[in-house]
């Protein structure tokens, strides 16, 4: 079994109602839930919230395969971590091992069914136990001291020349149950890295992140490589 989770806080200090706020004419929530939903491969999908608010609009969607999860106040908080949360609803359920879980994020809107699909295709192909999802980045990184990072600034390379580096965007990530009960962790064993676009690399977290995104996902539509 495939089984995806959404974490949604009722909570947002930037943004109030972040995860139900609409975007592009939905709520947020909405777009990585159709997107689920579309997938052949996911059979469950579960939003673990703590909100009314956030349960009343996920049911309003009608998706068959959606379930909302009753997360528990503890592992709500703006100090918990995502980690808790899933192993309490882990430890709540009667998975099988070697199920997969795809733990989803609602506040990156630009992910695709295909990448869901394909994710998982890489996985199973690698013969991976954990994967990740990254965007390729040619930034130069530099420390809070004045040291540079990644570069050599008396040495400058040209940005065609530079070596690219892989940046983690948080869209998603998948691992067995058996994985995630024995290190506690979304990541485990040997990880396999599956890209996405650059303009994928968007995790709404400020006002001007959501501005930003509803921009990408209307210019993205219009070329087909977003639906809509």
């Amino acid at each position: 079994m495939n089984i995806a989770f959404i974490p949604a806080r009722c909570g947002s200090k930037e943004i109030e109602l972040k995860n139900i706020k609409p975007f592009c004419g939905k709520p947020l929530i909405f777009w990585n839930l159709q997107a689920l939903q579309n997938s052949k491969n996911i059979d469950v999908i579960y939003v673990a919230t703590d909100c009314s608010d956030i349960k009343e609009v996920v049911h309003s969607f009608n998706f068959s395969k959606v379930f909302i999860y009753d997360r528990e106040a503890i592992n709500a908080s703006d100090t918990s971590s995502t980690e808790s949360v899933m192993l309490e609803f882990i430890n709540k359920k009667n998975f099988c091992d070697e199920d997969l879980f795809f733990l989803v994020q609602a506040t990156s809107p630009l992910t695709q069914t295909e990448d869901f699909d394909n994710a998982l295709k890489q996985l199973k192909e690698e013969q991976a136990d954990s994967l990740l999802t990254c965007v390729r980045t040619k930034a130069f990184f530099w420390n809070d001291n004045g040291s540079a990072i990644n570069y050599n600034y008396m040495k400058r390379p040209r940005r065609q020349n530079f070596k690219v580096q892989l940046m983690e965007n948080g869209s998603f990530y998948i691992n067995s149950i058996k994985n995630i009960l024995k290190d506690k962790n979304r990541l485990s064993g040997k990880i396999t890295i599956f890209e996405m676009q650059a303009y994928q690399s968007i995790d709404i977290d400020t006002k001007e992140d959501w501005i930003l995104a509803e921009q990408t996902m209307q210019t993205h539509s219009l070329y087909g490589e977003l639906h809509c």
